[in-house]
């Protein structure tokens, strides 16, 4: 029975049969065929897989992302990041790296980053010198980062499937992110030095000053969100209703860039955005229950540990497995299909549960523009025009680098745990 559930499945998706019915059906004709409880266990099972307090947040999270898109965040945050480092060696590409940075803290949406910095910044950095190759793989690269930084809904999926604290993986993401970036902010000074990239002029205070006023409600949306998760003051639903609520007053009657029939149809977008998280998580509530059912986990554990009882072969092996998961699926996917599986093997050979949740985040970061089936590939196409041959080329060295950035957080656990260890413990 356990291969007819991971062939259907593996058949349904190569044919491009949506995820959540992959899910469901393989679930359902495994069940059928094994005769030993009724069908209604897979609609139970898909009922209890959504049935999470924890996943209360994810809502509130894609309504606040959508509404600060937009309401004209995203053009102030980058002019005064632009204002902080566009004046250094590879300035705008930094520029690039800091905005996905802070609207990753705002959004958690590596498509609607890709769309936000495209619209502003591809133009600009072409004409600066930069290359399109460089400057759309860049973007499709850095634009990931908001999957890492929190509010992270693939942290929720892995806290809700694992039982995790979604505040530690709120807490654990924020140095990752850092890192991740740090390493394209780091080439990019490389490439523009070596390239000979002109420097942009360097900003006065008065116009950081004044970049920092235009800028400060909408720099107040990560401030309320990590803030209030870092400080204890609330917890990851509470505080993702406050982001929502502080979302709609900026767009609505400060920066005054969304109307309230804006805001229904950002309200209408969202539910759709939040059905599609919730029906993968349905049809992978049934998925997993099979698949414990059937003593996957364990048979998964055995198999990874005879590559070596110790955790570095173990990490090496998950790492394999995910990244080549994150070529097909996205990365709500794997967390509700492969949390179950790996939670098993990593803590047996002393992986702390928000770690391996830090390194299935980030594995999904780089999902997002991996090829073949990386999502903010086709985003950047749909965006500029350019076609997906040329785009997968140009972000060829950005998937080098960002694999040296797994490796880092894989095997540096205190990048991922310290603070944590510093706020939980």
């Amino acid at each position: 029975m356990v291969a007819v559930l991971f062939i259907s499945l593996a058949v349904m998706l190569c044919i491009g049969v949506p995820v959540y019915l992959c899910l469901a059906l393989s679930s359902l004709l495994t069940l059928l065929l094994s005769g030993t409880l009724p069908p209604e266990a897979v609609a139970q099972r898909m009922f209890s897989g959504v049935d999470k307090f924890s996943l209360m947040s994810v809502p509130f999270f894609i309504f606040a992302a959508n509404i600060m898109n937009r309401g004209g965040l995203a053009p102030r945050i980058v002019n005064f990041t632009n204002t902080l480092v566009g004046h250094l060696n590879g300035g705008l590409a930094q520029t690039v790296v800091l905005a996905c940075l802070f609207l990753g803290a705002v959004s958690g949406s590596a498509p609607a980053t890709v769309v936000a910095i495209c619209a502003l910044m591809l133009k600009i950095m072409t004409e600066a010198g930069y290359g399109r190759a460089f400057s759309i793989g860049l973007i499709m690269a850095a634009s990931s980062v908001a999957v890492i930084i929190p509010p992270s809904i693939g942290m929720i999926v892995y806290g809700s499937v694992t039982g995790t604290s979604v505040g530690e993986l709120f807490v654990a993401g924020f140095f990752p992110g850092l890192v991740y970036g740090l390493v394209f902010m780091v080439y990019s000074w490389f490439y523009a030095k070596r390239t000979g990239v002109r420097l942009m002029p360097k900003a006065s205070w008065k116009e950081r000053g004044e970049a920092f006023r235009s800028a400060a409600w909408a720099l107040g949306i990560p401030v309320v969100i990590i803030g209030g998760i870092y400080g204890g003051v609330c917890t990851p639903t509470e505080v993702a209703g406050i982001a929502t609520v502080y979302s709609a007053f900026v767009a609505l009657f400060v920066y005054r860039e969304m109307r309230f029939k804006e805001l229904w149809e950002t309200a209408r977008e969202s539910a759709v955005g939040t059905a599609q998280v919730m029906v993968i998580l349905a049809g992978a509530g049934a998925f997993s229950w099979l698949m414990s059912r059937y003593q996957v986990p364990a048979a998964l554990s055995s198999l990874v540990t005879s590559f070596g009882a110790s955790e570095v072969p173990v990490l090496m092996v998950i790492n394999i497995l995910l990244l080549i998961a994150g070529m097909f699926i996205d990365p709500a996917s794997i967390q509700t299909i492969m949390s179950p599986l790996f939670l098993p093997v990593a803590t047996q050979v002393g992986v702390s549960p928000v770690h391996l949740g830090i390194i299935m985040v980030v594995n999904g970061a780089i999902g997002m523009f991996t090829p073949p089936f990386g999502l903010n590939l086709f985003v950047a196409s749909s965006c500029t025009g350019i076609g997906l041959s040329t785009l997968i080329r140009s972000v060829l060295p950005w998937i080098a680098l960002s694999l040296f950035a797994l490796l880092l957080i894989t095997y540096i656990p205190a990048i991922s745990l310290c603070l944590p260890d510093l706020l939980y413990r």
